[in-house]
C-alpha cells in the first residue's frame, strides 16, 4: 500500500517496477507548486501528444491551490483534464496499469497514485479475416486489441442492456478477457457460471490466447478432439450471437470472439447463410450437415464394400476396382491421409504469396505420381480428395480435425472387426459426442437433449427477420 512518504513510495515502486533493468520503462520527475511527482508509462504505449498537453497543464498547478488540496482523488479532479483518471492505494494494482499502458503518477504528500489512461496499441486495419469470408457483408474483422473490438461490437449493437464485465487473468500475463450479454436475454445462471469459471481461473499466462482461457473453463478431456466452443473472427457474428441470447468473451491481444453455449448443431450456421433468401440459406445448411456426415462416413464404407463386394447393390456397381492393387487399401487411405496432414501444415509455414500454388501443384504431382507409379488406385485418391475439400465446407477448422479422427477411427474399425466393427465405431463416435463436456454445461447434443424443439428448427431453418409490433 502507498504511505504519505513520496521518497518510500518512490522507492518502492522503483524495486518492483525494476526500472533501471528495462530501457522501455519511463520515468519522468517532474515539480508543481512546491511539490515533487513523478510519472511512470511504458514507452510506445502512451499517446505523446496527450501526456505533453497533461504534462502542460500539471506543471501550471500553484502552492496555494495544491495545498488546498486533501487527496490524490480531488487532485485528479481539479488538476488533471483528461477523462479517463482513477486513483489506487494498491502498489500491485498500480505496476498492474503502468504495465498496461496507464501513465501512473505519484505526488509528495498523498498516499494514493494516480493513474491516468493515455493508452494507445499498435493496431493493425480492421480488414476481413482470411478464415471467415462472407459473400456479402462488412469486410472488418476482430484485431489484437480489445477496446477496438468491444466498440466493434458495441457500434452494432446500441442497446444499454449490453454488459461487458471484464475481468483479469494470469498471475503474470494479466490479460484483460470480457465477458459480453444481453442482460435481459442471456441465461442469468448460464452468466452467474461464467463469471465463477473466469473468476476462479487460477494460471501464470495465457499463453495461447482464447485455447488456453477454454482449456481452463473446460473439464480436461485430453482425449476428445470435438470443440467445446465456437470460434468466430467477425465482429458482425459475435453482434448476432449476443442478440439471440448467448455469451461471447473477447480477450486482449487475441482477434477471435468466443461464442457460447455451443453444441454440435450449432456448427450448422455460417455468417453466409444470411447474406442469401431464407430457403437459400436452409439449403446451405442442410447441405452442411450432409457434406459433414459423408466426410466421416464415405471412406469408411467404401473400404468396406471393397473388400466386400457381395454387398454393393447393383446401382453402385460403378465403384468397384478394375485395377490390380499393390498396396492395401487401408494402407493407400492411411498414407492419403498423412500426405493431406503434411500439405496442410507446409501450406501454414508457407508465404501467402506461395501457399495457394504451393497447394494445387503439390496435391497434383503427388496425386498424379501415385496413380502413375501404381502406389495407389485412382478411386482412392478420388474418394479422399472430395473428402478433404468437402471438409472445409463447414467453417470450424477444429470440427474439421474432428471429423478427420472419427473417419480414422471409423476406418480403424472397419478394417479389425468388418461390419459390425463400423457399427461399434458409429456408436463410440456418438458417445464420445455425448460425452464432450462443454464450456457452459450444456449438453453437447442441445437442443436435441433435452429437446427443444423451437431451438432446433431454428438451427436447422434459416428463418426470415422478425419484425417487432409496436
Amino acid at each position: 500500500m502507498f504511505c504519505t512518504d513520496f521518497a518510500q513510495n518512490r522507492k518502492v515502486i522503483q524495486e518492483r517496477l525494476r526500472v533501471a533493468d528495462s530501457f522501455d520503462l519511463v520515468t519522468r520527475s517532474v515539480r508543481m507548486g512546491g511539490k515533487q511527482a513523478e510519472l511512470y508509462f511504458v514507452d510506445g504505449m502512451v499517446q505523446d501528444d496527450t501526456l505533453n498537453k497533461i504534462l502542460e497543464l500539471l506543471l501550471q498547478q500553484k502552492a496555494d491551490e495544491l495545498a488546498a488540496i486533501p487527496n490524490a482523488r480531488a487532485f485528479a479532479d481539479a488538476a488533471v483534464t483528461y477523462g479517463e483518471t482513477d486513483v489506487t492505494r494498491s502498489v500491485q494494482d498500480f505496476l498492474t496499469h503502468v504495465l498496461s499502458g496507464v501513465v501512473g503518477m505519484i505526488l509528495e504528500g498523498f498516499d494514493e497514485a494516480i493513474l491516468i489512461d493515455v493508452r494507445i496499441y499498435p493496431v493493425r486495419p480492421v480488414t476481413e479475416p482470411e478464415n471467415d469470408r462472407v459473400l456479402r457483408g462488412p469486410r472488418e474483422g476482430f484485431v489484437e486489441t480489445l477496446v477496438t473490438n468491444t466498440a466493434l461490437v458495441r457500434r452494432r449493437l446500441r442497446d444499454p442492456m449490453l454488459t461487458m464485465e471484464r475481468f483479469q487473468l494470469g498471475e503474470r500475463s494479466k490479460c484483460d478477457v470480457v465477458l459480453c450479454y444481453l442482460a435481459d436475454r442471456a441465461d442469468a445462471k448460464l452468466v452467474a457460471r461464467m463469471r465463477r469459471k473466469l473468476q476462479d481461473v487460477h494460471v501464470e499466462a495465457l499463453t495461447q490466447g482464447l485455447e488456453s482461457l477454454t482449456e481452463c473453463l473446460c473439464p480436461k478431456q485430453w482425449w476428445n478432439p470435438f470443440p467445446r466452443s465456437r470460434y468466430t473472427e467477425r465482429p458482425d457474428c459475435a453482434t448476432a450471437a449476443i442478440a439471440e441470447g448467448q455469451i461471447v468473451l473477447l480477450m486482449d491481444n487475441t482477434p477471435v470472439g468466443m461464442i457460447l453455449p455451443t453444441g454440435i448443431f450449432d456448427f450448422l450456421q455460417d455468417t453466409n447463410d444470411f447474406a442469401f433468401l431464407p430457403a437459400t440459406g436452409t439449403y446451405l445448411r442442410w447441405l452442411r450437415l450432409l457434406i459433414s456426415g459423408l466426410t466421416t462416413v464415405l471412406t469408411p464404407i467404401w473400404y468396406y464394400l471393397m473388400e466386400h463386394p457381395q454387398h454393393i447393390p447393383p446401382p453402385l456397381d460403378f465403384i468397384r476396382i478394375h485395377e490390380p492393387i499393390d498396396m492395401p487399401l487401408f494402407f493407400q487411405l492411411v498414407l492419403i491421409e498423412l500426405v493431406i496432414g503434411a500439405l496442410k501444415l507446409a501450406s501454414l509455414n508457407t508465404p501467402s504469396s506461395l501457399s495457394s500454388s504451393f497447394s494445387v501443384i503439390g496435391a497434383l504431382v503427388l496425386g498424379e505420381f501415385a496413380v502413375s507409379s501404381q502406389l495407389m488406385v485412382p478411386e482412392t485418391v478420388l474418394y479422399m480428395a472430395f473428402v478433404t475439400i468437402a471438409n472445409f465446407a463447414q467453417p470450424s477448422y477444429e470440427l474439421g480435425y474432428a471429423l478427420t479422427f472419427s473417419r480414422m477411427l471409423l476406418l480403424l474399425f472397419c478394417v479389425l472387426f468388418g461390419f459390425w466393427g463400423l457399427i461399434a465405431g458409429g456408436v463410440l463416435l456418438i458417445a464420445v459426442i455425448s460425452c464432450t463436456q462443454t464450456v457452459s454445461g450444456n449438453c453437447y447434443w442441445y437442443p436435441l437433449i433435452p429437446f427443444r424443439p423451437k431451438a432446433l428448427l431454428s438451427l436447422f431453418l434459416r428463418r426470415p427477420i422478425v419484425k417487432i409490433d409496436h
